[in-house]
Parts: structure tokens; sequence; C-alpha cells
């Protein structure tokens, strides 16, 4: 795992709702906790595990408050079956599987989730309308987390 695979990978814990995760990949393993972070002292660095031992990154930034919890969504929405990261589209170039106000038949797929370089279709669980597309494509979701609101028809 290179550095920039590395700050990458960074940036998408901080973007998620993930307080821990760890990634193993030939010889190297990362480790991210949201937790801990919070809680590191001043000047702190993080350490990147390597075959030729720890390296270190430049020092973790300290974040004085904690960001307000999102709103919970109101109604009812499909969720992630998996952890991975969220498509609207089957691929960049082509059009998103739905859209708002998008009327959907049950099993239709709404979104894709990519885990592992693998691609899981989620589908629509009823006939029903899109209220609203909660994560932004390309975004890393948790278990279960909400990605689309909907309303049954």
């Amino acid at each position: 795992m290179n550095n920039k695979e590395v700050i990458e990978l960074i940036e998408r814990f901080a973007a998620s709702g993930l307080a821990h995760m760890r990634v193993q990949t030939g010889g190297t393993t990362v480790e991210l906790d949201r937790c801990a972070a919070a809680a590191a002292a001043p000047g702190a660095t993080v350490a990147v595990a390597t075959p030729g031992g720890p390296v270190p990154a430049e020092p973790a930034p300290v974040i004085a408050e904690a960001a307000p919890p999102s709103p919970e969504p109101q109604g009812p929405c499909i969720t992630a079956p998996l952890v991975g990261t969220f498509y609207a589209a089957p691929a960049p170039d082509k059009a998103p599987y739905v859209a708002v106000g998008d009327r959907v038949v049950a099993g239709q797929t709404v979104c894709l989730l990519e885990a592992m370089k693998m691609m899981s279709e989620v589908t629509a669980p009823c006939d029903c309308v899109i209220e609203e597309i909660l994560v932004a494509d390309g975004e890393l979701v948790s278990y279960e987390a909400p990605l689309i609101r909907y309303r049954t028809v």
C-alpha cells in the first residue's frame, strides 16, 4: 500500500460514519479508530505498519469538538446490507439507477455497494417513490446505514 492509497483510505474513513476500520493488504495493516484519534494528544502521530517497520505519518489533526450527529431520516429507508462504497449508477458515465421522485417496483435495483472489489445490487423492498437519497456517490457507508428514504405506494 503506497502513501497515496493510505491518504485516500484516511479521507474516506473521515467522511464515513464508521468508528473503527482495519485494512490488511499484503504485508501492510492500517487500523483507524475515530475515538482514539479524537482523544490523541496534540502533535500525536499515526503509524502505518509496513514490511520494513512503522513509518510515522504527519501529525493527526486534533478535533476540538465532535460534529453534531446528522438528524435521523423521517420515514422508511433502504439500508446498506453491508459495509461498502455507495454508487448511484452502474458506471461513472451512466445515469443513476433512481432519482428523487422516481417510482420503483419491489426488487428493482436502486444502487450498488462495492465491497472488496465485488459489486452488490441493493433493491427496493416494495413498490415505492424515492423521497431522498441520503448519501453521496462514492461515499463509504456502514452496515445498516440509511441510503435512500422512500414512501410506499
